[in-house]
């Protein structure tokens, strides 16, 4: 990660969650990119550099599993991609083993609190 701040990409269609992910990632000392849809978190990942991204799973437009896989075709290719942390309400293990599979690096469950972000910003700044 940078020596800056380190930069979350937050991507949740709610714009409570939003709202809620960037105060709780300014109180732990990041600073956050917010975005609404699958396409604009796409957009997104190519023209700016993270050091993270929360991802909402249901999402219109194209929802979280989308995304994921659309990142996978980019790391296939060799394209450096930030770690990938699920923010979502479905936390079964089968599900967390089904995003893993795709490509995220584990699940934050909602809702959002201090303390599920702050477990899941600890896996993303232990990721090389």
């Amino acid at each position: 990660m940078s020596a800056q701040a380190p930069h979350i990409l937050v991507v949740d269609d709610n714009p409570i969650n939003r709202m809620m992910a960037a105060r709780l990632l300014k109180e732990a000392g990041y600073t956050g990119m917010l975005v609404d849809d699958g396409l604009k978190a796409l957009a997104a990942l190519q023209a700016h550099q993270f050091d993270g991204v929360l991802l909402d799973e249901s999402m219109p437009n194209l929802d979280g599993t989308g995304v994921l896989k659309e990142v996978a075709k980019w790391r296939a290719t060799g394209k450096l991609v930030p770690p990938i942390m699920m923010v979502t309400g479905n936390d079964l293990p089968s599900d967390v083993a089904r995003f893993r599979e795709l490509g995220a690096k584990g699940l934050i469950p909602k809702p959002l609190t201090r303390e599920n972000l702050q477990r899941g910003l600890s896996l993303i700044r232990q990721i090389p």
